[in-house]
């Protein structure tokens, strides 16, 4: 099913047929306690965190005992994810936070009536397949971005590997955020003058061997925020350490793993704004469906002191080392 975000009008309809019947839309019951579903694409640092700012956020707003979370992971599987969806609508949860792009697709397939909020996803229009998307879903879905600003990422690879010509672009062929980054910074970095060449791999089992290509045929590489890169971060390191070839990444987490340098948010603040979204959504203070979606506005730039060191690359003082 296509995700054509079809669910403004469906919205629309039901409050005209009935002002008693409730879509996402609309004020959620207010109740002694609520039940809220964590669906999350995979174990990474990165989603690790949005997923407990989340939780520390809807605590600190309704309290500990007023919310009951139902955690569960889908192991980098997009069919676990519609199976976690299904099993949430099926027990009637009060709202689905989905924590990765898999997650979202497959809770927006699920339903039209559960509140769902999104984080760690990049870009909604891309994601949930809307033209012309202006920033607000509608229906029953909001959420938050982790998309940092796409040419200071690409300014980076100019600025901390300033012989480059050529630049790979390294990312899973089955996620669409990731190809929507790509061509962002491909758009930028060949508007300065530089050749860009596109490296998908299909998933985990492929990635050291189109990782290894990159490598060899590149003078630097670029990781959007990709979860299969991220859950594969110390393999490509591996991979392209022998040729020492940079790497500038779309987060902390990938380049905690193999890149020189990242334009990093805090996946912690992410997943906590995400959380006061659904405090307002579940005590009726706001409509998901004229919620916008959330960004992080102050990105840092930060670098990987152990990496930088083993390649030789000196960063600008404005750099911040990760971990501290």
């Amino acid at each position: 099913m296509k995700i054509k975000r079809i669910l403004a009008g469906v919205c629309a309809f039901a409050l005209l047929a009935s002002a008693a019947l409730s879509l996402g839309s609309c004020s959620t019951e207010k109740k002694d306690k609520y039940v809220v579903g964590i669906s999350q694409l995979v174990t990474h640092p990165a989603l690790d965190a949005a997923t407990e700012g989340f939780k520390k956020a809807l605590t600190d707003k309704l309290g500990a005992d007023k919310v009951e979370f139902v955690y569960q992971n889908a192991a980098n599987q997009p069919d676990v994810c519609a199976t976690i969806a299904n099993g949430f609508v099926s027990s009637k949860v009060d709202l689905i936070m989905a924590n990765g792009t898999a997650a979202l697709q497959a809770a927006a397939n699920a339903t039209l009536d559960i509140p769902i909020l999104g984080t760690s996803i990049t870009e909604y229009g891309v994601a949930l397949e809307i033209d012309n998307f202006t920033g607000t879903v509608g229906g029953n879905i909001s959420g938050t971005s982790d998309l940092a600003p796409l040419d200071e990422q690409a300014q980076m690879i100019i600025d901390l590997v300033p012989g480059a010509k050529t630049v790979g672009l390294l990312y899973c062929s089955a996620e669409p955020n990731s190809a929507y980054q790509v061509a962002q910074v491909k758009k930028y970095l060949e508007g300065k003058g530089l050749t860009c060449k596109d490296y998908k791999f299909s998933d985990s089992n492929d990635v050291t061997l189109i990782a290894t290509q990159a490598a060899n045929e590149c003078d630097a590489i670029y990781i959007p925020t990709d979860n299969t890169a991220a859950s594969s971060a110390e393999i490509i390191n591996g991979a392209v350490l022998p040729t020492k070839t940079p790497i500038i990444a779309g987060e902390a987490g990938i380049c905690e793993g193999c890149g020189i340098a990242t334009l990093s948010i805090s996946y912690e603040s992410l997943g906590y704004v995400t959380g006061e979204m659904a405090a307002k959504v579940l005590t009726g203070e706001e409509k998901i469906s004229e919620m916008p979606i959330a960004y992080d506005t102050k990105p840092v730039k930060k670098y990987n002191k152990t990496i930088c060191d083993e390649l030789g690359i000196t960063v600008p003082e404005e750099y911040e080392a990760l971990g501290e």
